[in-house]
């Protein structure tokens, strides 16, 4: 159990991350970024089944879970960015959530996740060949959260759920700016007298939520023979960032660190969803995802006469996507087995003038008669903006989705 949470947190601090954002909050990941879902373009918040299992932005949905599901997610992000004629290509991977769910009869559905909200994850040195000085830039940054789950089906209604879900918020953030030495204008014969101090910025800190434990998520959720749909409602909060400064020379000495919190208020979050089947295997859905911000992100930087802000703008996700069932029957062929999804999505980023496009297609690959599965969806897509000091980037990535579907606790038939 120790290596198996050893293995969680070591894939939350190698977080993949835009460079859009990164001064804020990073990139944020859409709610629901299991690999099946990524398959079907994010939609689906609303589908419900046998073992669909837990959802951080509907909670409700878990009530219609008839078996134990375990969810393990990971994400592979390549990423082409540009502003101007400069250009730069990185590559991450990380694991975006972990799900667990038990089903508890008369009783309900309990689950847990850790949900990484944002990250911001960057290394990379520059060098000027003009004035011969160089430069490494680094951010080590997420926002990750434990989400405890609970969902029951009314009494005398039963196609009718109700969800609620607790997000307890932790996290870190590292950022290091270093400058080379400048050696321009030293003559060749006065050279030796110089050296290679380096001068670094360096911040690191913590996430939490300002002078509250956690903040909430709500749920209903109807279904139907044919359709099924969700409202959720996620309160608002106020992310704190205790940060520490501290400019360091050649990582020798270190001057009197100084200590900021900068509180990021984050708004309440709405979200719906409709998923329409036809001909019992085949799923057609939609999900909105809005929130309204009213104020800007502070920004990390705090030196060398960087941005102290970043400009924000009411952000949603709007995604549509299809899924075709695959076959409960064992002996069935494999394909007709294989689940096939795909879908596509628009999203306003939290920053001003940020858009981006998506499309993804996927699979879910049957293992063995247990019910296990491998969730397979590949994505991509581009981000834009309509300000000049913003990049913009072109990204494609692999998600892969273990899904383990038991009937732990309950009696042989």
């Amino acid at each position: 159990m120790k290596k198996f949470l050893g293995l969680i947190l070591c894939c939350a601090a190698f977080a993949s991350a835009s460079m859009i954002g990164i001064d804020a909050l990073g990139e944020e990941q859409i709610a629901g970024g299991s690999a099946a879902a990524a398959g079907r373009g994010f939609a689906g918040g609303a589908k419900t089944g046998e073992a669909e299992g837990l959802s951080v932005i509907n909670p409700a949905r878990m009530a219609f879970d008839t078996k134990v599901v375990f969810n393990l997610n990971f994400l592979m992000d390549m990423y082409a960015i540009e502003l101007h004629s400069d250009s730069y290509f990185t590559s991450n991977i990380s694991m975006p959530s972990f799900n667990l769910s038990f089903p508890m009869g008369d009783f309900g559905a309990f689950g847990v996740s850790l949900w990484q909200h944002y990250a911001s994850s960057i290394r990379e040195s520059v060098v000027d060949t003009l004035s011969h000085a160089d430069a490494r830039i680094e951010y080590k940054g997420s926002v990750y959260e434990i989400i405890p789950t609970y969902a029951v089906r009314l009494p005398y209604l039963r196609n009718i759920s109700l969800g609620a879900s607790v997000h307890i918020v932790m996290g870190s953030m590292v950022r290091s700016l270093t400058l080379g030495p400048n050696k321009d204008g030293v003559a060749d014969e006065d050279m030796w007298a110089t050296n290679n101090a380096e001068l670094s910025d360096y911040v690191e800190g913590s996430w939490e939520i300002d002078h509250h434990p956690a903040y909430y998520s709500g749920s209903v959720q109807y279904r139907g023979r044919q359709s099924s749909f969700y409202f959720s409602y996620t309160t608002g909060y106020t992310l704190l960032n205790k940060l520490e400064y501290n400019l360091r020379f050649s990582e020798l000495d270190t001057l009197v660190p100084s200590c900021i919190e900068r509180k990021v208020k984050i708004p309440a979050l709405f979200a719906t969803g409709v998923n329409y089947r036809l001909a019992k295997r085949h799923n057609v859905m939609m999900d909105l995802q809005w929130r309204k911000w009213d104020e800007d992100v502070e920004n990390i930087g705090h030196s060398y006469d960087m941005r102290s802000k970043t400009e924000t703008q009411d952000d949603f996700v709007a995604s549509i996507g299809y899924q075709r069932d695959g076959s409960s029957l064992y002996y069935d062929p494999f394909l007709d087995r294989v689940t096939y999804r795909a879908g596509a999505w628009f999203k306003n980023w939290y920053v001003a003038d940020v858009y981006e496009v998506g499309g993804s297609v996927g699979a879910g690959f049957p293992l063995g008669r247990k019910g296990i599965s491998l969730d397979l969806a590949l994505q991509g897509g581009k981000r834009f903006s309509e300000s000049e000091g913003n990049w913009e980037e072109v990204f494609f990535g692999i998600r892969l989705g273990l899904m383990g579907i038991g009937s732990w606790g309950q009696s042989r038939r």
